[in-house]
């Protein structure tokens, strides 16, 4: 989207940030998060009409973010090359395909593959989001996104707080083969704002020509790429000695995508460029824990609520929304400040504290006592994502925003396999308060490496305490 495009748009240079783009920028977003959510609720009645335990179930959280784990960063990477337009009507068409699978899916199996597909479709929300925001900066001089980041922060937080309750009365009005159905719907309102809002790209921009296509996306090292991941990620969601080929297997093809990635004229990921990048590492490596901590409590904290302490899916849905309620005000009212040290500090510290009190609730605690858990969680929920996505936006290189933003959401989605791997191995066949206390143990441990990540790190507070406040809308 250069200058020269404006025009068609009706805009002029100094122009404020086009609003007509937030629409399908934060429907695209929450497609992801809304799946997140609904399924938190959904594992246990999915499992008694299924007849599979907890360990297995898990593999419908684990589907979806191996998948997404794969295709953000390459879906990012088209993004960049191609431009936002294309590889959002495409991913998101394949969202309504996955609802209809898992409408329809006989078994168990069927329901993952269907997770598979949800995840390769909620690829291109993010990715093509933070390019829109780039694009715009350049069209109008003004590199302040604070604005849209809070309003996709908040939008996202208000979808996380519908989400379990949704679940519920979804569940609760047709069973949990309607949880999946809503796909479809969202597909099809995904796909039409898309064809009506986003910008088309100019092909002399966006389209390199046949011959240099294979050598622009680098495919070589995107498939090493995706037999690393793969292979990680399979042997943590199922941690034993008998699968260590997995682990070998993941640093043999780690080995050849980096000495692939330094060579090659077009890297898929420039390792030479994000090694010397220590801030944008810093937040990776900060991002991998803070959502092991994240998604541990959104899944495991929610199958005890249900199995070990006897809540409903609807009550047990009910039961998250004081952490998102929580984390929307905290969001709206530190979205426009500058900096981000404080906000992950403040972040870190309410994990560490949320963890403290998981392990002294039993089955027997009052009920508000989930409450008070929901409500300090609510806090790291808000800061942490926003902080860190606030962070990859300055710290990535410009012209590969998207890609960078997608490893962001690939290390978001490791933290989230090792959060399920971890939840199926406390709880085995029974969501009980010892497992809920042994998971609580662990998120306690990866809440205190996300705190001294934060103090130990001297870089923040340099390209991320640039103004993001300036004159760009929120949602409205």
């Amino acid at each position: 989207m250069t200058e020269q495009k404006t025009g068609e748009r009706g805009t002029t240079a100094t122009a404020g940030f086009d609003r007509r783009l937030l629409p399908p920028m934060m429907l695209g977003s929450v497609l992801n998060p809304v799946n997140s959510t609904i399924i938190a609720v959904s594992l246990i009645p999915i499992g008694d009409a299924l007849g599979a335990p907890p360990s297995q179930t898990a593999w419908l959280v684990s589907a979806l973010y191996l998948a997404t784990a794969l295709g953000q960063p390459v879906v990012g990477r088209l993004i960049d090359v191609f431009g936002p337009r294309r590889l959002f009507l495409v991913s998101t068409s394949l969202v309504g395909v996955a609802g209809v699978v898992g409408t329809l899916a006989p078994n168990l199996g069927v329901l993952i593959a269907s997770r598979v597909l949800l995840g390769f479709g909620t690829c291109a929300g993010y990715p093509a989001a933070m390019a829109l925001l780039r694009s715009e900066a350049r069209r109008t001089g003004r590199d302040s996104p604070g604005g849209v980041l809070t309003a996709l922060a908040v939008t996202n937080q208000t979808i996380a707080v519908i989400g379990p309750l949704l679940g519920g009365l979804l569940i609760g009005l047709g069973g949990w083969r309607a949880t999946f159905a809503l796909n479809v719907p969202l597909a099809v309102a995904a796909v039409l704002l898309g064809l009506l809002r986003l910008p088309k790209e100019p092909a002399t921009e966006n389209s390199p020509q046949r011959g240099h296509l294979a050598a622009r996306l680098d495919l070589p090292g995107m498939a090493l790429f995706a037999v690393t991941l793969i292979a990680l990620l399979l042997f943590l969601m199922n941690l034993h000695l008998r699968d260590w080929y997995l682990l070998v297997t993941a640093i043999a093809a780690s080995a050849a995508f980096a000495a692939r990635e330094l060579r090659a004229p077009t890297p898929f990921i420039d390792l030479r460029v994000l090694g010397g990048n220590t801030p944008l590492l810093a937040t990776y490596g900060r991002a991998l824990v803070a959502y092991i901590v994240s998604y541990a409590f959104l899944y495991g904290f929610t199958q005890w609520t249900e199995e070990g302490f006897g809540l409903s899916p609807v009550h047990a849905g009910l039961a998250q929304i004081p952490m998102f309620l929580v984390a929307i005000g905290v969001s709206i009212v530190s979205g426009r400040r500058t900096g981000v040290r404080g906000k992950l500090l403040v972040g870190g510290l309410g994990q560490v504290v949320a963890c403290l009190v998981m392990l002294t609730l039993s089955g027997d605690s009052p009920v508000w006592t989930l409450i008070i858990v929901a409500l300090i969680f609510g806090v790291p929920q808000g800061l942490n994502s926003l902080a860190l996505q606030n962070s990859v936006y300055f710290q990535a290189d410009p012209e590969r925003t998207a890609s960078s933003a997608g490893l962001l959401r690939t290390f978001a989605y490791v933290g989230s396999m090792v959060a399920s791997s971890t939840a199926a191995a406390s709880f085995g066949r029974r969501a009980d308060t010892g497992g809920m206390h042994h998971l609580a143990w662990v998120m306690l441990g990866a809440g205190v490496l996300y705190l001294l990540l934060t103090l130990f790190d001297r870089t923040l507070g340099r390209a991320t305490d640039r103004d993001t406040s300036a004159d760009v809308p929120q949602a409205s």
